[in-house]
């Protein structure tokens, strides 16, 4: 059963920060589609009454230049720290007025507080009437924070309380006015520095990963309760000073727009949950990208083991050929390719050739209790690239190694652009006849279970190939096991892979399997969540296999990946195992 509402117009939300700056942009944006009651805290004075000539559309040029008017006719000394210091008085007091008046536009109550989040004596007392005003608070957004930038030998203990008071004395004095347990939402402004880290900023790195561990405690203690620790990436606005926008555009990271992050914030918050299970620490934004890592001239070989079980990989159930689950080769490929840029940090799968199914693992008395993937470096050039063949393999009983999976790879430490893909010209009209996913998982065409129905709609299919809709929702960690999805997505290709399945029964009525890939081309990952367009293209075909060329693109056409000649090995005795009705043709009906 969904879980009601987590907001609506009778809530009370209290938002520290919430005035300017990112947090405000969130309030302002949440109170649109919510008009509620919104408290907001802050530490700048609003009751001195603005000169007629500090209009806000003002440029900041001017404002300065009559700043400098103003001392000037007062007598004062026009040094560069009072006008800087009257410029951000008047700036940050006209940023709370206009803050206060978008949220009474949308029809919402808005009070507005001063006060310091870290001084839980004034913070109780100036809170007191306008709870007892609206009512207990209901939901919390905790948005306040500072920063110190410098480097940690010349941080001070004044630099380390004014970053990470505000997050945390601030927190835990937020919850003395409204408990966990009586709220239905608490979101928590943390940063992706807190994961990653970042030069000058080791006390706001540790400022943020305690609110992340604050938030898995809270969400323990009250599971009834949204809770959600948002690690954002840099803004174009907020924080971000100009060196650090520098910073961040040279790791190629992209910034959160003014548009974008409060939205992406509102539909986290209102994302219908059919669980408790809610992601609790999320990303919204750009993560940084790993520097390339020096290589050593050293050609080197790694041996990786691992003991697979069912329990340890539940989605196994939803992969059974017969009786017996089976390990989809898309899980073999991501295990080869997600291990390798754990091994080489700054290097991404650009290409994965001459991958094979040797013999598939079987979930049944033969699986063996330890399984290696081997990879041997065959050449790389330090700051560039690194090629390497890899192979998944067990023991006989004899002692003599059972190969199952090989592949060769290529990483990069810089993938080449995306390029665009052209659907093929029949899709230029989809009002035609196409065959839906419910009919293709029941009727037996696709032997999968829900980790992997990915596969929306067959919105064409012809002698030369198909065209499918794709998207899988995100699945939890615990529920991806020894495979989880990193660049390499397991569930996403193997929903992919699909589209030879679907036109080996349309057509031959017969089942496929894969056993084949000349090359995989990824230009970026193929991850959960996203609809993605699959153009599969038939190469050859004969009795016992077909070849095909696939291209994953999004909905602008961007191409994601390219499998170049998959084959897939076609047997009538197959039918023993795949379905129970795959000796019928799928009959298209109406989308």
């Amino acid at each position: 059963m969904t879980k009601p509402k987590v907001i609506d117009k009778n809530s009370v939300v209290l938002a520290s920060g919430g005035a300017r700056g990112i947090t405000a942009q969130c309030v302002v944006q949440l109170a649109q589609a919510f008009p509620a009651h919104y408290l907001l805290l802050g530490r700048t004075a609003i009751d001195q009454v603005l000169p007629d000539w500090a209009e806000a559309d003002l440029d900041d040029k001017e404002l300065k230049e009559r700043i400098m008017v103003e001392l000037v006719e007062r007598d004062e000394k026009t040094t560069l720290r009072r006008i800087e210091n009257r410029f951000k008085q008047i700036r940050a007091q006209q940023e709370v007025q206009a803050t206060l008046a978008q949220i009474t536009q949308t029809g919402a109550t808005v009070d507005y507080i001063q006060a310091d989040v870290t001084e839980a004596d004034v913070l109780r007392e100036r809170l007191s009437l306008p709870i007892q005003k609206y009512g207990p608070v209901s939901g919390i957004i905790h948005g306040a924070g500072a920063l110190a930038d410098r480097k940690i030998e010349k941080k001070s203990q004044e630099d380390f309380d004014r970053v990470t008071e505000p997050k945390i004395d601030g927190f835990k004095n937020l919850l003395t006015m409204a408990p966990v347990q009586s709220l239905d939402f608490l979101i928590l402004f943390s940063s992706i520095v807190g994961v990653f880290g970042n030069i000058g900023q080791t006390d706001y790195a540790l400022a943020n990963e305690v609110l992340n561990k604050a938030a898995y405690q809270a969400k323990r203690e009250n599971p009834d309760c949204r809770v959600i620790s948002i690690n954002w990436g840099p803004w174009e606005t907020g924080m971000v000073t100009p060196e650090l926008k520098r910073l961040f555009t040279a790791r190629g990271m992209a910034l959160v727009s003014a548009e974008s992050g409060p939205q992406a914030m509102v539909d986290e918050l209102t994302s219908p949950r059919t669980t408790q299970a809610d992601p609790v620490q999320i990303i919204i934004g750009a993560i940084p990208t790993r520097p390339a890592q020096a290589l050593s001239d050293v050609l080197k070989t790694h041996k990786i083991s691992r003991q697979l079980s069912l329990k340890a990989n539940p989605f196994l159930s939803d992969h059974k050929i017969g009786d017996h689950p089976v390990l989809p080769a898309t899980c073999a490929a991501a295990w080869i390719a997600n291990s390798c840029e754990q091994l080489y940090p700054g290097y991404s799968l650009f290409q994965m050739d001459n991958f094979k199914v040797l013999k598939g693992i079987i979930f049944n008395e033969t699986l063996a209790s330890e399984h290696w993937l081997e990879i041997a470096e065959t050449e790389k050039i330090s700051g560039e690239k690194i090629q390497c063949t890899a192979k998944i393999f067990s023991q006989r009983r004899d002692g003599k190694p059972l190969f199952h999976y090989t592949a060769d790879l290529v990483l990069l430490a810089e993938v080449p652009p995306a390029p665009s893909h052209r659907l093929r010209d029949q899709l230029n009209n989809l009002e035609q006849e196409q065959i839906r996913s419910d009919a293709l998982y029941q009727d037996g065409t696709l032997f999968h279970g829900p980790a992997f129905q990915g596969v929306r709609r067959v919105l064409d299919i012809d002698k030369n190939g198909l065209v499918l809709e794709c998207f899988l929702p995100a699945m939890a960690p615990a529920d991806q096991g020894q495979f989880s999805a990193h660049t390499a997505n397991p569930f996403m290709n193997d929903t992919i892979v699909q589209s030879l399945l679907i036109w080996t029964q349309h057509f031959l009525q017969m089942p496929c399997l894969p056993s084949h890939l000349e090359q995989l081309t990824q230009y970026r990952p193929v991850v959960f969540d996203q609809r993605y367009l699959v153009n599969m293209q038939v190469i050859a075909q004969t009795e016992t296999a077909i070849v095909a060329d696939i291209y994953v693109t999004d909905e602008e056409g961007i191409l994601y990946e390219k499998f170049t000649r998959l084959q897939g090995t076609i047997s009538p005795l197959l039918n023993r195992f795949i379905g129970s009705k795959t000796n019928q043709k799928v009959s298209p009906t109406n989308a």
